[in-house]
């Protein structure tokens, strides 16, 4: 589990780093996904029964690490198709979705006012 956290997060800085508006976007998700299983390896589960204790169980799954990723999956998801919308309207108003264009444009229309 610790390989694949690793990979996810190399490919996510990596990514990340890169100047395409989508890589970046992809980036960010990748490492997301790579924080939600780091998380869950941390979170060291173990077989138990329900956290309903009834009676006689001495070994429960503690189910806060299983809701704290749920919940970050969903932000995740949220903050992603943000991303692509604000990504998508970049790119109708500059033609291109390379960052380093748009930060050139910002600074020719900086130059004509």
């Amino acid at each position: 589990m610790a390989i694949a956290v690793g990979v996810l997060f190399m490919i996510g800085v990596y990514l990340i780093l890169s100047k395409v508006l989508l890589r970046v976007i992809l980036g960010t998700s990748l490492l997301t996904h790579g924080v939600h299983l780091l998380l869950l390896t941390m979170a060291g589960l173990k077989r138990g029964d329900a956290p309903v204790l009834n009676g006689g169980s001495k070994t429960y799954t503690d189910p806060l690490p299983q809701a704290l990723i749920l919940t970050s999956i969903v932000i995740s998801f949220g903050v992603t198709a943000l991303y692509f919308v604000l990504a998508y309207r970049a790119y109708q108003t500059r033609g291109t979705d390379e960052i380093d264009d748009q930060d050139a444009d910002a600074a020719g229309k900086e130059g004509a006012s």
